[in-house]
């Protein structure tokens, strides 16, 4: 497998603070450490982007934020309207979640355009959009499904989940969205990357950002509890 140095490492991590008890001062610790360790973006819930992008004003971290969070069933418009709000105060990054009910009602037109909505809002500013398939709840062929709407609603990547739903990233996973949109998307593993040998795997099979929640341990070989 090849070597990855902490620092290569840390440039491909979205650090999540997204638990709905976290709080202001959670995020102002989470964006001195992204700051200090060279971590690729804070990824946050929409109230609190404003606090984020002001924290890492100038810094090498940028402020990554969720949409339709964590569940996917809001309305395109409303995703629309939160990514709009997003880039407006400073988020220049957005994991949304695919409506998955719909997915699996089979409705793919409205999963479709619900990606697209968010695409549509983010290009003004050219805010890349990554779609979280919640992949816990699919099964591989379906996997494949999923990627290839978000692919053909002009999305940036597609990640595994939201951390919060069944199941997490597997390298199987992985394997089935590289195959599928590797060569026209990034692809992200989140949910389930709490130690260094996970996130160095995702990197050297293909993956180009991770979600992780307890990025400090990851960095430093250790270990973290929790679910993301």
């Amino acid at each position: 497998m090849k070597r990855f140095t902490v620092e290569e490492v840390a440039r491909t991590i979205d650090h999540a603070v997204l638990k709905p008890f976290a709080t202001r001062e959670d995020v102002e610790k989470a964006a001195r450490m992204c700051m200090a360790r060279g971590v690729g973006s804070l990824c946050v819930r929409p109230s609190d982007v404003a606090l984020a992008a002001r924290l890492l004003e100038g810094g090498p971290t940028t402020v990554s934020m969720v949409v339709g969070f964590p569940h996917g069933g809001n309305l395109p418009e409303t995703k629309a309207f939160e990514t709009t709000r997003g880039l407006e105060e400073g988020a220049v990054e957005f994991d949304m979640v695919m409506n998955i009910g719909r997915f699996l009602s089979g409705d793919h037109e409205h999963v479709k355009r619900d990606i697209a909505a968010v695409v549509e809002a983010a290009k003004p500013r050219h805010a890349m959009v990554k779609v979280i398939l919640e992949t816990g709840f699919l099964t591989l062929d379906q996997v494949a499904v999923a990627s290839r709407l978000a692919e053909a609603a002009g999305a940036d990547f597609v990640k595994t989940s939201t951390g919060f739903g069944d199941g997490h990233a597997t390298p199987e996973v992985i394997d089935v969205m590289l195959r599928t949109v590797g060569g026209t998307m990034g692809v992200k593993a989140s949910g389930g990357v709490r130690d260094w040998q996970t996130a160095a795997g995702f990197l050297a099979q293909g993956c180009t950002r991770l979600g992780v929640g307890s990025t400090e341990a990851v960095l430093d070989g250790g270990k973290a509890d929790g679910n993301y």
